[in-house]
């Protein structure tokens, strides 16, 4: 049985991780509930994203534009560019993620699923758990947010 990692509004199901794969990629199953959303836009220096849509629809923003992710339809996020995204339906809806090559593994989500556990967490040590991977720059250790 696969566990399921719960961040508010988040589902995640790895069915893939960088640990079995030797570092090629991490591939996990995301469900994002009526309403919720990764509220701060980031990107990664040193892996690409895909993601391919399972059920009902998301909103990707990606290096400033919207795009509409229906079932069927993916989109590949480039390392350096900048993405995040929401639910804007009722409906739950679901996705495959799938990070090139491999490294945060289900280890980095667990941490944060702790952290916001009980309510709003603390800033510095999400920015420490976010700059132990390559979500921050790490030669300055300083979360990269892009303009609105």
């Amino acid at each position: 049985m696969l566990e399921t990692i719960r961040i508010g509004g988040l589902e995640l199901r790895f069915l893939q991780t960088k640990d079995e794969t030797a570092g090629s990629l991490d591939a996990f199953e995301m469900t994002v509930q009526p309403n919720a959303r990764m509220p701060i836009a980031h990107y990664h220096d040193n892996w690409d994203e895909t993601v391919y849509a399972l059920s009902h629809t998301t909103t990707w923003r990606v290096d400033g534009q919207d795009v509409v992710l229906k079932p069927g339809q993916s989109i590949f996020i480039k390392r350096g560019i900048a993405h995040s995204f929401r639910n804007d339906t009722q409906e739950a809806a679901s996705c495959l993620c799938i990070l090139t090559p491999g490294v945060l593994g289900p280890g980095y989500f667990r941490e944060v699923a702790a952290l916001v556990a009980g309510g709003a967490p603390d800033p510095q040590k999400m920015k420490d758990i976010m700059c132990a991977t390559d979500l921050c720059r790490s030669h300055n250790r300083r979360l990269y947010i892009p303009p609105r």
